[in-house]
């Protein structure tokens, strides 16, 4: 059985004629009555009652041309969900994302991104950087918002998103929460909290090199979310230092402080596979904000 067997099945039912169901489909009459006739042997049945005057639909060709539209139609949808995904506006987009990036440049994107293309299917994963490097390459993530890395693969493409200074996080009660701007060294005797090392070796890194700068080694309160360090440090466990993006998570008994003297950038970005040509990726990646 084939889709022309099909076609000329649903035409001529409609039409009730040969000759009109012919031309309907721009064919002579000849390859239509055979289709009607191969379609009838296959299906063990006739479809048709048929007299020199007219020609009717017996009972099992009323059931079968109920099939054959529901074929028809299903066929017809897979072709415009095919040139959907063809032009973006379908497929799926499994995108993994540190919690920076949910601080900063993601939602804008995702709102955008959803609103011009419904039908995508978007499946969200937070992660550490190191760990989507290697989703990325494996394709588990086709899209991965990551902390700037120096061992970016030579298989994906970056393009940073965002570069945001790092603050300080104080208890609101804390001795410097009044100052505006905060000398680093005298937060030396402090506890701070920040990504344990291999959840986080980027931040932690650049956390104690940034205390190194300042002249002290800072003691280190392991957390693996930011949510959580921002928690702990309005729960008086210690400081914190991270990007100015977290600063929209607004926290009951904490606050934000520029530090002074000091202007660490912490980038962020978004890898994918250069040679993923996935058109709802080309889409995505079309959204995302440019440095200047």
């Amino acid at each position: 059985m084939e889709l022309r067997h099909l076609r000329c099945l649903v035409a001529v039912a409609e039409e009730l004629h040969f000759g009109r169901a012919a031309s309907r489909l721009n064919l002579s009459q000849p390859p239509v009555s055979l289709a009607i006739k191969e379609l009838e042997t296959e299906l063990g049945l006739r479809l048709f009652d048929r007299t020199s005057r007219s020609i009717q639909l017996t009972s099992g060709g009323v059931e079968a041309l109920r099939d054959a539209r529901a074929v028809l139609a299903r066929i017809e949808s897979m072709r415009q969900h095919a040139r959907s995904v063809a032009h973006g506006h379908g497929g799926s987009l499994s995108i993994g994302f540190i919690s920076v990036a949910a601080y900063s440049f993601l939602p804008k994107v995702l709102r955008r991104f959803t609103g011009d293309f419904p039908d995508v299917r978007i499946s969200l994963h937070e992660s550490t950087t190191d760990q989507m490097l290697g989703d990325l390459e494996s394709g588990v993530l086709d899209v991965g918002c990551i902390f700037a890395s120096p061992l970016l693969p030579s298989t994906l493409t970056y393009q940073a998103t965002n570069r945001d200074p790092l603050i300080v996080v104080l208890p609101e009660h804390h001795r410097l929460a009044g100052l505006a701007r905060i000398p680093l060294e005298r937060l030396a005797d402090e506890q701070f909290l920040t990504f344990e090392r291999h959840f986080g070796p980027m931040m932690f890194d650049m956390v104690v090199s940034t205390c190194m700068r300042h002249g002290f080694s800072p003691r280190i309160f392991p957390a693996r979310q930011m949510h959580t360090i921002v928690s702990l440090v309005s729960g008086g466990i210690g400081v914190a230092l991270v990007p100015a993006c977290v600063e929209v998570m607004h926290r009951e008994g904490v606050v934000y402080r520029p530090l002074r003297g000091d202007r660490t950038l912490v980038e962020t970005g978004v890898a994918w596979r250069s040679e993923d040509d996935s058109p709802a990726v080309l889409e995505m990646i079309r959204y995302l904000p440019k440095l200047r």
